[in-house]
């Protein structure tokens, strides 16, 4: 009975530490940006659990313009589809999701297939 606690003590230790591991591949600028992201953004664009739909697109690589100005000024002034953020963020604060949104990667692709239709059917 008394190997619960160390086993959890333990499990939580080596999760705290491989999440340590992860942030030490970003600035602190990118960190910052990390959380306002999960704190202001999630909500619309990250999926809530395994097959759910998000009300704005993913916020990758892949799905970002090219021009950082522009990310900033969707950020702060909205468009059709989001509110802007002009009055709750300070300058610093976008800068730093701007940076943190550049260290998403792309999702990756699934593998095609490898069978061919006459070996499904």
């Amino acid at each position: 009975m008394r190997t619960l606690p160390v086993l959890l003590l333990f499990l939580t230790f080596a999760a705290s530490s491989g999440a340590q591991k992860a942030n030490d591949n970003l600035t602190a600028q990118q960190r910052q940006g990390r959380q306002i992201v999960a704190q202001a953004c999630a909500v619309c664009h990250l999926p809530s659990g395994p097959g759910a739909k998000t009300w704005g697109p993913a916020l990758n690589k892949s799905t970002l313009p090219d021009d950082d100005d522009t990310i900033r000024q969707n950020i702060l002034e909205g468009n059709s589809r989001m509110p802007g953020f002009k009055y709750f963020l300070q300058s610093s604060q976008v800068d730093a999701i701007v940076a943190y949104l550049r260290t998403i990667p792309a999702p990756s692709r699934p593998a095609p297939s490898t069978q061919s239709k006459s070996e499904v059917d």
